[in-house]
């Protein structure tokens, strides 16, 4: 059996592994799928970044947060030390 395509049209999707699809992050409140307000694509070059604390940030936001912080590098939303949450 011989076939022979005409045409083909592929498409895909991808999405950060976060438990839910519509959830933000806690700094820019745009959602994890889109990029960070510092980038023009999202992906590889916009990663997200979680916390032993387990809340979920792009990473451009939480190391802004870190540069411009007064209290140290600490949780955004809980004040915890930061620390990431190793892969």
């Amino acid at each position: 059996m011989k076939v022979q395509f005409t045409s083909c049209t592929l498409a895909s999707e991808w999405c950060w592994a976060v438990k839910d699809s519509n959830d933000v992050c806690g700094i820019c409140q745009v959602t994890f799928d889109v990029a960070c307000p510092a980038c023009k694509m999202p992906g590889d070059e916009c990663p997200v970044i979680w916390g032993v604390c387990t809340h979920v940030f792009h990473l451009h936001c939480i190391m802004k947060w870190h540069e411009s912080s007064t209290n140290g590098e600490t949780c955004p939303l809980d004040r915890s030390p930061w620390r990431t949450l190793a892969a």
